[in-house]
């Protein structure tokens, strides 16, 4: 990869190099490129520069960093982030370049009435892996599940490495009721799901978008996030909750969700799935990012979306 992505520099056919995550070795490929060939490099961190990112992995990312990824960063003209919370990891990294702020699409299907159930749905949907907080779910559940008999809490997504294990021998220890644990789905089956919840839960520890946040909102789904993912407007737009990390807060959220009457939360949903539909079409988000190129490579009146402070 690295020799053709050398070869397109040198021959013309590369105007702009995009790259996505950290971490890997292409990550690598693209700033070396832009570096040797002075080709504009736009980079995506997708969450690895948040604090939690940074912390984790093993001992191998603190000698990585200094001597290979953050140089091959430090040649990007222009950065995207999802959220402003990821503009301000980029800042808190020290990188003084212009930040594009543009948020990820998200699929927009066809919307149909949500089935009958004869117990009620709390729903995660994303990776069964500890950055999703699903060690704070099942105590939270485990918290109110005799409070809320006609509420079942549905599990669904693929496990990374033996963390299923992990979580299925919690649920044990707790003694949680109603808690069903599904694998993943995709396709129809996945939009299902969402429609099929009253609520959708996202308690993770960090998220640079929380793309399943957006996917139950457009599934006319309210939903329950925490800080450590940028959905501020929840609580704004009057679509779900925007909590604090911790148990605690779940619990508090869940007292005041489960409480409400199916009617109130279908209303909530409407005003979720119609903020989705105005502002996060792939159609509006390819423009946006068709511009931020537009920019780097001709110059002009930059973007409102792009950050230079």
């Amino acid at each position: 990869m690295y020799r053709w992505l050398g070869q397109e520099a040198a021959s013309g056919n590369a105007d702009l190099i995009h790259n996505h995550s950290l971490w890997m070795a292409p990550n690598l490929y693209c700033g070396w490129v832009a570096r040797k060939h002075r080709i504009p490099l736009i980079s995506s961190p997708r969450g690895t520069l948040s604090e939690w990112a940074m912390a984790s992995g093993s001992y191998a990312k603190r000698v990585y960093w200094p001597h290979l990824q953050r140089p091959a960063l430090a040649v990007t003209t222009c950065f995207h982030a999802t959220a402003e919370s990821e503009y301000e990891d980029i800042r808190r990294m020290g990188f003084r370049q212009p930040v594009a702020i543009i948020p990820n699409g998200v699929d927009i299907p066809e919307q149909r009435p949500k089935r009958a159930h004869p117990s009620r749905q709390l729903l995660f949907l994303g990776r069964v892996h500890p950055v999703k907080g699903l060690d704070m779910l099942l105590p939270a559940w485990a918290a109110v599940q005799d409070r809320f008999p006609e509420w079942n809490l549905k599990i669904v997504g693929p496990a990374d490495g033996g963390y299923r294990r992990t979580i299925r021998q919690l649920a044990e220890k707790l003694g949680l009721k109603r808690v069903d644990f599904a694998g993943a789905l995709v396709g129809e089956a996945k939009w299902q799901a969402y429609r099929d919840a009253e609520v959708f839960v996202l308690p993770t520890y960090s998220e640079n978008f929380g793309l399943s946040v957006a996917e139950a909102l457009v599934s006319g789904t309210p939903a329950i996030v925490t800080r450590g993912a940028p959905w501020r407007e929840l609580e704004e737009r009057r679509v779900g909750w925007w909590i604090d990390i911790g148990v605690d807060a779940l619990v508090a959220s869940f007292n005041d969700a489960l409480n409400r009457p199916p009617s109130e939360l279908e209303a909530m949903g409407v005003r979720g799935r119609e903020r989705m539909e105005a502002d996060f079409s792939w159609q509006r988000m390819g423009m946006m990012m068709r511009q931020t190129y537009s920019w780097v490579l001709q110059g002009g009146v930059a973007p409102s979306w792009l950050r230079s402070d």
